[in-house]
């Protein structure tokens, strides 16, 4: 299967993607590299910088769920968003629409503010809709990490208090695990320690970044 990538030369550093599902441990490698030096550009966090202070959307929520959706700090009440869009699906798309094309232009604004700074280390591009939104295509290479499904809810229970059954329903909405592993050069199977998941994760961009650098396919 051939799998696009950017073209050599595009930006003087590595750009990897990283993908996975909820609660798989890919916050934790984009941790770990960002230790190591790498730059992190989050699709999630650029979600929270454009509905908490974006007028355009600010205004749009506010007529869909009620101006009282934005608490008294200004920030979304992102809990009851949630209950929302994933019961109602037509509410999911049009909170799609709104905000995935910012997301991805604020992502390659800042790509290209990299580039033109001379950046020529590793940035990671944490988005778990790097596929559907085409953004393997500015990637040197794409990591996908993976877990048992039973192991992702458990996570989930523990990190964020939802139930079994919520943590069930999110996951049935996302991309396959077997579709991640499919479409990425290197899976990770997260089912040991962090220390071995950020070791592998390591491995992992040393190994891609050699191979780009040889001037091969990253697999």
């Amino acid at each position: 299967m051939f799998i696009e990538r950017r073209a050599p030369g595009e930006h003087g550093g590595f750009v990897l993607g990283l993908v996975g599902r909820t609660g798989s441990g890919k916050s934790t490698v984009a941790q770990a590299l960002e230790r190591d030096g790498a730059v992190v550009i989050e699709a999630d966090r650029l979600g929270h910088e454009i509905t908490d202070h974006d007028p355009e959307v600010r205004a749009a929520l506010a007529a869909d769920y009620g101006a009282d959706i934005y608490r008294a700090d200004g920030a979304l009440d992102r809990a009851r968003v949630a209950a929302r869009v994933f019961t109602d699906p037509a509410a999911r798309e049009r909170l799609d629409r709104l905000v995935h094309p910012r997301i991805i232009a604020r992502a390659r604004a800042r790509l290209e503010a990299l580039a033109a700074r001379g950046f020529a280390g590793v940035v990671v591009i944490d988005a778990a809709l790097l596929f559907e939104w085409g953004l393997e295509r500015w990637c040197d290479a794409v990591i996908a990490v993976l877990a048992p499904e039973p192991l992702q809810i458990e996570r989930l229970e523990r990190a964020r208090g939802w139930s079994a059954e919520q943590a069930r329903r999110r996951l049935d909405l996302q991309r396959s695990q077997a579709s991640f592993r499919a479409h990425a050069d290197v899976a990770l199977d997260n089912e040991g320690t962090l220390e071995a998941l950020e070791t592998a994760a390591r491995e992992a961009v040393r190994m891609l970044r050699a191979r780009r650098r040889a001037g091969k396919e990253p697999c």
